[in-house]
């Protein structure tokens, strides 16, 4: 079954984690409706239901396989949900954070890729170079497991 998915952080084109995405469809551009908010989590953004922010982001169309390498790679039920959004193309599936806010910065532009894109900030180089801790990780325990890429 294919189903289409809204991706606003590091599985973007050009981020960390987009490999996941190699055999997806990108369908296109897209910015939600103002209903969201969108953290800086360190390496990683996260996107809650309830605030007044358009998120940015694109829309890709995945198989079973690639929506569960999301799930994993999200850690899908426990630290995000996934919930329905309206998107040109149809109904698409948002990860929505479940973690601690509290103390964290709000993204108010609703633009991961500009946050982490900005010339000569320190902070935005930072993110580039830590990576998603969520992917690190994944490949120690396979490493430890002996399973290879």
């Amino acid at each position: 079954m294919v189903q289409r998915v809204f991706v606003y952080g590091t599985l973007l084109r050009g981020q960390v984690n987009h490999r996941l995405l190699a055999d997806a469809e990108f369908l296109g551009e897209h910015r939600t409706e103002p209903c969201f908010s969108l953290y800086d989590l360190g390496a990683y953004p996260g996107l809650t239901r309830g605030g007044c922010t358009a998120v940015a982001g694109e829309i890709y169309r995945v198989d079973n396989v690639g929506l569960l390498r999301l799930d994993r790679l999200e850690d899908y039920p426990r630290l995000y949900t996934r919930d329905p959004i309206a998107s040109p193309w149809g109904r698409a599936w948002v990860y929505c954070y479940r973690g601690r806010i509290r103390d964290r910065a709000l993204i108010r532009s609703g633009d991961w890729r500009a946050f982490t894109t900005t010339p000569g900030s320190f902070r935005a180089a930072a993110i580039r170079r830590a990576g998603d801790p969520k992917t690190r990780v994944r490949w120690r325990d396979r490493a430890r497991s002996g399973e290879r890429r």
